[in-house]
């Protein structure tokens, strides 16, 4: 028995010395395959070139070794030498055609074409025998971005075998070379053969489509889908259809497609519901009208009917000025009577709770309200939702502890839900409004790393602001009162928190307050249809404070306003390209970029 115990320690003994040595050899292969990439990437080529020859010579089949070594010759102009190591392995591998696209590229960094041409057709002619070298032979000439190459791979192959099907990397070709037309023919295809791949290549078609309904990409794809629908009246291209027009920002062609939808499936009503919010979203209040109101008359259930009224009422009171209240109660109190006051009507009890706090000035009143619909709530959830809403109106009154305990609540109640996090902002943003600046940014740099990139960005740039107006002015005057200009736009007394901002700009001119009251102020200006005096503010902060944090924000503001409410084009091209070309590390940086080229009408075909 103690032999047998010894023997079995021995072996085991052995086992795991030999896994340990070959642990300690693959690590040194990796170390050694690094230090070559960083000696290549560096640009110390004679280096890379003897680490990836001791590589080579350890492991002579390593093909990443074998074209490290190729190309430190390359670089080092060893022209001859590559190309003999490339024919030697050419000679030694059976049927391995990319190795003669790897000499063409050799001949055509010695600036000989015609030899590099002669060895991409050869290449291009192994496809004859085998169709199905076709994909190594297009990714190599891709590697060397011979986009044209790689296209006639890709389209010899499935001219030869019907069964291949290479319209994906097709496509992507196509679209790299400006062929939008062929590109958008290759999508459809494999759309049409599965439609599951419609989101797939709605991610691609973003890259060319824009806002623009006239760009010829947009045209193009436009014309394609219609001739494609007139031919095949398939819902999928209804369906496309209604895509690109929510790109254009055309509610109600999108809306058309949507209905025909609607009536030859078995779909419901939420896309043409999603469609409504994205018109509302977009500030098109007509469209989301003229939606919803097909939305209600075609609702199979009340509750899509109450949810259709409700968001009418929300539509109603983005438009409508203080008039309109009156009118506005009245309706809310009707849908409360017709559909009751229990948990089926939550949502629309806090929007009039809302109201009445927000825009009527009957605080107590929704206070009460939103304290019986606490009690009545029966998940913590819902229990979650009201006390948010009561905090919020809490602290509309200054009442500011009592607010806390509120959003404390909330915290517990859904620890792990986003509201929890934003309950958790609140918290931090009340203490803001207090002058406890000290415990708000406590609680701020914790959500700095919150799930959610709202919040997170929200905290970190609150947070700056303190930590940035407490360091010269310890008695954080001007703090206090940008903090008490921001409760009142937080209470929707806009233009007492204009006045006081001004006030900052004049009392504490040149101080680390400065720009950030010229943004609020720009900013509640743009609400209140000042947007001259908006745009002046957003000048200011980019001539005065351009390498400050928020120059950014102003450039892309001063964009957005020039885009949409002072309608010229060509100075909101000028402010997103500033965006792109300054400030690649700002958060509107894709936005920008994204709006930028739609402006600037990127994306038109090539010849």
């Amino acid at each position: 028995m103690i032999k047998r115990a010894n023997s079995y320690i021995y072996r085991m003994r052995s086992t795991l010395f030999f896994i340990f040595f070959i642990c300690s050899i693959l690590g040194v292969w990796a170390q050694s395959d690094r230090l070559a990439r960083n000696f290549f990437d560096q640009g110390e080529f004679e280096k890379a070139l003897k680490v990836y020859e001791q590589l080579l010579e350890e492991k002579p089949e390593h093909t990443a070794y074998f074209f490290g070594v190729v190309q430190s010759h390359q670089q080092l102009e060893n022209f001859k030498k590559a190309e003999e190591l490339l024919r030697q392995r050419l000679n030694n591998s059976a049927n391995n055609p990319t190795l003669l696209i790897e000499l063409g590229h050799n001949y055509e960094l010695q600036q000989n074409t015609q030899r590099a041409t002669k060895f991409y057709e050869e290449a291009l002619s192994a496809i004859n025998a085998r169709p199905n070298y076709a994909y190594s032979i297009a990714r190599t000439f891709q590697k060397y971005s011979l986009l044209s190459n790689a296209a006639a791979a890709y389209e010899k192959a499935m001219e030869l075998n019907s069964e291949l099907n290479y319209n994906i990397q097709l496509a992507r070709i196509y679209g790299e070379q400006g062929k939008t037309e062929l590109m958008f023919k290759n999508y459809l295809e494999l759309i049409e053969a599965n439609p599951d791949f419609f989101p797939i290549a709605n991610r691609e078609f973003g890259k060319y489509i824009s806002a623009d309904a006239s760009s010829e990409t947009n045209t193009v794809f436009r014309r394609l889908l219609l001739t494609k629908l007139q031919q095949n009246p398939s819902l999928l291209y209804n369906e496309m259809l209604s895509w690109l027009f929510i790109q254009e920002k055309e509610f109600l062609k999108a809306f058309s497609q949507e209905k025909a939808i609607y009536k030859r499936s078995d779909k419901g009503l939420q896309a043409i519901l999603n469609l409504a919010f994205a018109a509302r979203e977009a500030s098109n209040f007509e469209a989301a009208l003229e939606i919803v109101e097909y939305i209600i008359e075609e609702a199979p259930s009340e509750n899509l009917v109450l949810q259709g009224n409700q968001f009418l009422l929300q539509i109603q009171l983005e438009q409508e000025d203080e008039s309109a209240y009156q009118d506005i109660e009245k309706k809310y109190t009707k849908l409360l009577e017709e559909y009751g006051d229990g948990l089926n009507t939550l949502a629309l009890q806090i929007d009039f709770a809302n109201f009445l706090a927000f825009k009527q000035h009957k605080q107590e009143r929704a206070i009460a309200l939103l304290k019986e619909l606490s009690e009545k709530a029966g998940s913590n959830f819902d229990k979650a939702v009201v006390k948010l809403s009561l905090a919020d109106i809490l602290v509309l009154q200054e009442k500011f502890n009592e607010a806390l305990i509120y959003y404390s609540q909330v915290q517990n109640l859904v620890k792990n839900h986003q509201i929890s996090q934003n309950a958790r902002y609140k918290v931090a943003k009340t203490s803001y409004f207090k002058g406890d600046f000290k415990w708000a940014k406590q609680q701020l740099d914790i959500l700095k790393s919150s799930t959610s990139q709202l919040i997170a960005n929200d905290a970190m740039e609150l947070s700056l602001l303190i930590e940035d107006n407490s360091i010269e002015d310890t008695t954080q005057t001007a703090l206090k009162k940008y903090a008490r200009a921001d409760l009142l736009a937080f209470q929707e007394k806009s233009l007492e928190a204009i006045q006081l901002l001004g006030e900052i700009l004049s009392v504490h001119k040149g101080e680390k307050i400065e720009d950030e009251a010229l943004l609020k102020q720009a900013q509640l200006f743009e609400e209140t249809g000042q947007a001259l005096k908006a745009k002046d503010n957003y000048l200011r902060i980019i001539k005065n404070f351009k390498s400050d944090i928020l120059s950014d924000n102003a450039h892309y503001y001063l964009a957005e306003l020039y885009a949409n409410q002072l309608e010229n084009r060509e100075e909101a091209k000028k402010y997103y390209e500033q965006i792109i070309f300054n400030f690649a590390d700002s958060i509107y940086f894709v936005e920008a970029r994204k709006k930028y080229r739609a402006l600037r009408g990127d994306y038109q075909e090539t010849p």
